[in-house]
């Protein structure tokens, strides 16, 4: 019989281990780069809505 370090079994293990460490690690990086896509989409947005208001304030006055 083998060594448990050694046996098959235990290598088919740590290699799917390490698929779904990359996997997980890939989402958090995907996660993170559309926060920060998001997060500068909606700066993007309140700006433009604080143009319009501004807009609207003047030709309110005029």
């Amino acid at each position: 019989m083998e060594a448990p370090e050694h046996h098959p079994a235990v290598a088919r293990l740590e290699a799917a281990v390490a698929r779904i460490e990359k996997a997980a690690a890939s989402r958090a990086f995907v996660a993170d780069s559309l926060a920060r896509r998001h997060a500068t989409l909606r700066a993007r947005m309140e700006e433009a809505v604080a143009a319009l208001d501004e807009l609207i304030a003047r030709e309110g006055q005029g």
